[in-house]
């Protein structure tokens, strides 16, 4: 299993690069990855300057743990080269490109990266926001080895579709398959789309449980008041770490006895069983590690 699967990424959270206090907030909040926001949290006259304060922020060392990515203008904007310059230059851990439609964008993006001098450790994170992109979304994700992550934009697929936000997320939900399936035919992390009611934390959380149902690494998120029941919605509970074990080790007894048949709670279990149960296990270790 790679690193880029194994790092925890429940919590994912959007901060506006204008705004240095919130900049400033965000090396105590308990996410998982911040995305340092140059897009659509910034006004165009405030452009310039959000890109010298994120570019320090994201190169000062100063967030922990936490996976610190700068998210672009998009391609064709008149900041995308500026701001992909920049973003080289800082290093950060990813560089998170909106409107990614194409695998040709993530190889200019790539080329881009590199002319610039980008480290090796940063990587693309791909938003796939339109019905393009999820038509795509497989060739967008493996169209570089430097893309690690896929990121849902739902909000801009929703208004794309002229569809509701409705519970459940009923119209989206082809859209969000398609996009599933590309990154783990892939091999890649995908993050869920963000939940715009901040005060609705019954509806969040029940989205979230739907996000870590239909199989999302975690969530993106507008509000640092999201952050926690994210991470506990993203992370095994303490039942399904144990039931993870109990299937490790009854298939290592078995294996030792040289028995062909395993059950757990009166349950088959086989081999993909037990390497679900290693993920979890692994997940489990690498958000303790924190």
């Amino acid at each position: 299993m790679s690193d880029a699967i194994l790092r925890p990424r429940r919590s994912v959270l959007y901060m506006p690069g204008a705004n240095e206090r919130a900049l400033e907030k965000a090396k105590s909040l308990p996410a998982d990855a911040l995305i340092l926001d140059l897009e659509d949290a910034v006004a165009p006259d405030a452009k310039a300057d959000a890109r010298k304060r994120v570019a320090a922020a994201a190169g000062s060392g100063e967030y922990g743990y936490r996976e610190v990515t700068i998210r672009v203008n998009g391609p064709g904007t008149a900041w995308h080269a500026d701001d992909l310059r920049a973003a080289a230059e800082a290093g950060p851990d990813a560089v998170v490109v909106p409107k990614v439609e194409s695998a040709d964008t993530v190889r200019e993006v790539e080329r881009a990266l590199e002319a610039a001098g980008a480290p090796d450790r940063t990587a693309i994170w791909a938003m796939v926001e339109t019905p393009r992109a999820m038509l795509d979304a497989r060739a967008v994700a493996a169209a570089s080895e430097r893309l690690t992550v896929l990121v849902m934009g739902t909000n801009d697929l929703a208004k794309e579709l002229h569809a509701e936000h409705v519970p459940g997320r009923a119209p989206l939900l082809t859209g969000l398959s398609l996009a599933l399936l590309a990154a783990r035919d892939t091999g890649k992390v995908i993050l869920d789309g963000v939940y715009n009611d901040v005060k609705n934390a019954e509806g969040f959380e029940a989205e979230c449980v739907q996000g870590r149902q239909f199989g999302f690494d975690g969530k993106t998120l507008i509000h640092p008041s999201q952050v926690e029941p994210c991470n506990r919605a993203f992370a095994p509970s303490a039942d399904q770490i144990a039931h993870a074990r109990k299937i490790i080790d009854a298939f290592d007894e078995a294996t030792r006895e040289g028995r062909g048949v395993v059950t757990v709670d009166g349950r088959m279990i086989e081999n993909l069983h037990v390497e679900d149960a290693r993920r979890v296990l692994a997940l489990a270790e690498a958000i303790a590690g924190r």
